[in-house]
């Protein structure tokens, strides 16, 4: 995992807590090794409780402060919030050409993001439709949006010229090929999803950490995250 250079890598994410419940451990490794990570978070997450007398906007100026406080447990201080509606998410053009915005403006090494492939984990686990638009638009904004100049010629006027990354980490996939040793830092990732504390309590780290310790199982690790990785430039 150590690069001979320094890494800019964003993460690409539908909903607050997504890049905790995720990646975190292997974002608290990246930054550890002194690669910048940067989080873009889609929705506004103002569909993250079912209780009535939860005023949504006040729902959404939590989560966001709860993502800005977990990012920076895994040295991530540079989060961008686009602020689409939680819960109905679609992968239009009009979101794949946000996305690819941002591309071009950080110019990452690495995008992350969720596989938008994966429709159900094990027999108790339908994944949101969120986290599939998210994965989609992503994945459609590195290639072709991102390198092709007029795809999106409305960026160029905006000085945004075209970029490649170089490699695409698959997050929530059900065929993982790479897998991050994140032993050294489970306990940074469980303090991270801690504190979405709107959302989580002692169960679901405590699931988290199962999680972590089945994908280490299956890679010889202690603690690991899985990834489906596309080299998109050759090394």
């Amino acid at each position: 995992m150590h690069q001979k250079h320094k890494l800019t890598i964003l993460a690409v994410v539908a909903h607050p807590d997504d890049t905790e419940f995720g990646i975190a451990g292997s974002v608290a490794r990246w930054t550890a090794e002194g690669h910048t990570v940067i989080y873009c978070i889609v929705t506004d997450g103002a569909a993250g409780s079912n209780e009535p007398s939860i005023d949504p906007q006040t729902l959404v100026e939590t989560r966001r402060a709860e993502q800005v406080a977990a990012a920076a447990v895994t040295g991530v201080h540079d989060v961008r919030f686009l602020g689409y509606p939680d819960g109905a998410l679609q992968p239009t053009l009009e979101l794949r050409r946000a996305i690819t915005r941002l591309i071009r403006e950080v110019r990452p090494d690495r995008v992350v993001c969720q596989d938008p492939t994966t429709y159900f984990f094990g027999h108790n686990y339908i994944n949101h439709p969120d986290h599939r638009a998210v994965g989609e638009a992503t994945i459609y904004a590195v290639f072709p949006s991102a390198e092709t100049r007029y795809i999106f010629p409305e960026l160029l006027a905006e000085g945004l010229e075209p970029h490649k990354v170089s490699e695409l980490y698959l997050d929530l996939t059900l065929h993982p090929d790479t897998y991050v040793d994140i032993s050294d830092t489970i306990d940074r990732k469980l303090t991270a999803v801690g504190c979405h504390r709107s959302q989580v309590g002692p169960d679901a780290i405590t699931m988290v950490r199962e999680w972590a310790a089945e994908a280490g199982a299956r890679s010889g690790f202690a603690f690991a995250e899985a990834f489906r990785v596309l080299r998109l430039v050759e090394q």
